[in-house]
């Protein structure tokens, strides 16, 4: 429906007509989504069912974008709404978990495509006087498509005529009518309040486009871009051996679900996996918990670390690693408590923290999407630890359709 407008449902028949009664047409869309997939199908939450559904939402949002034999990449369906050798800069906007999926999509395009790009707080971005030159591209991450704070950006951006690529979930929804184009994740219904698997999905469709980006700009020969494409094949599989991390998890849950404060750090792409990490512990365990970047820990946080506030690092593979890891050691010199989100094979690593989660071994860009698998494992056993209601948190609603 757009503004100002209603549909009269019946057993067999939908209406639709203005506030003033005026008989509207609209044309049918199908959404390929079976009844199946809003059950809990064995699962005690929903949550629970749509974290466990990430290898196969990922590999839904994968697998018919990249060709093999050879690899090439295929997004027949999207056509970007302005010429790729014009594009100067990226902005991403996104609400909440969305904003944490634009922060590293952000370091996509730059290192992929070449380009500037940043990643903006979608209610912030609609009012801030930001310079938009005519050579901006700007991204719209949003499950719902019908989160308020993303439309208004949208329009925003639209206003002072810039391009809007909608990055979404649901079919149909506003975001991809307002949108110039669109790229859908296809990560299924999401019933749970608290985002899980649409996470992945929105970073691995931000990857996709990277690399449609970096091919259409000519600054990715063929193997380069195979190597990526198989990079991203290869996550589906690795979710499957992240999700194996659960009785560990669980296990940490039991040990530190009474602890009323919690701080995540990493750096570069793992600082929005520790902004991500935070989050989930506060929308469904009420717990307080902070994400921070790893280099700003002397810079004041520091102060916070005490032995009953536990800190979850994250250190897998990538240049700042190095730089993490010294920040643990400097935590471990304040007792206090750490887990380590570490890479598989990591030794050093397993020496300095008093809990190690390995995550398996995969390509700097794409680890991501495994990282925040034990992240999402973890606040949900605290959370159930704890007794609360997982599936609808205090306060929170799916989707934020008021400012």
């Amino acid at each position: 429906l757009e503004a100002g407008e209603v549909a009269v449902v019946r057993r067999e028949s939908v209406e639709f007509r203005g506030l003033d009664g005026t008989p509207l047409t609209r044309s049918t869309i199908t959404i390929p989504w079976d009844p199946t997939a809003a059950s809990k199908a064995g699962y005690r939450h929903f949550m629970a069912k749509e974290i466990h559904e990430q290898p196969e939402t990922l590999d839904s949002t994968i697998r018919p974008r990249i060709t093999l034999d050879p690899v090439e990449l295929n997004l027949e369906e999207f056509e970007l709404p302005m010429p790729a050798a014009e594009i100067e800069r990226v902005i991403f906007i996104g609400s909440g978990t969305a904003w944490h999926a634009g922060l590293i999509a952000r370091h996509f395009v730059g290192e992929l495509a070449g380009l500037p790009a940043e990643a903006e707080i979608a209610s912030e971005f609609a009012y801030r006087r930001i310079p938009l030159s005519p050579g901006t591209l700007v991204v719209a991450i949003t499950q719902s498509g019908e989160t308020a704070d993303v439309l208004v950006a949208i329009k925003h951006a639209q206003e002072l005529g810039r391009p809007v690529v909608a990055i979404v979930n649901a079919i149909g929804s506003e975001a991809t009518r307002r949108a110039d184009a669109a790229l859908y994740m296809h990560a299924g219904p999401e019933i749970g309040v608290a985002a899980t698997k649409s996470f992945p999905s929105q970073i691995a469709t931000a990857y996709l486009l990277a690399c449609y980006l970096a091919r259409e700009r000519g600054f990715a020969d063929g193997a380069r871009l195979a190597g990526l494409l198989q990079d991203l094949a290869h996550v589906p599989m690795l979710a499957r051996a992240a999700l194996r991390l659960e009785p560990q998890l669980e296990r940490l849950a039991r040990v530190y679900h009474q602890c009323r404060n919690f701080v995540f750090i990493g750096r570069g792409a793992a600082h929005a996996l520790a902004l991500e990490g935070a989050l989930k512990l506060k929308e469904i365990s009420y717990i307080h918990a902070e994400g921070f970047a790893a280099g700003e820990l002397k810079h004041g946080p520091i102060a916070l670390i005490e032995p009953d506030t536990p800190t979850v690092a994250i250190a897998t593979v990538g240049a700042a690693r190095d730089k993490t890891l010294n920040a643990v050691e400097q935590i471990k010199a304040r007792d206090g408590p750490v887990i380590l989100i570490a890479t598989e094979g990591d030794a050093e690593a397993a020496e300095i923290a008093d809990d190690v989660v390995f995550v398996p071994a995969a390509s700097e860009l794409v680890t991501p999407m495994l990282a925040v698998i034990p992240l999402q494992l973890f606040a949900y056993h605290v959370a159930v630890q704890l007794g609360c209601d997982v599936d609808q948190p205090r306060n929170l609603a799916k989707s934020v359709t008021v400012e």
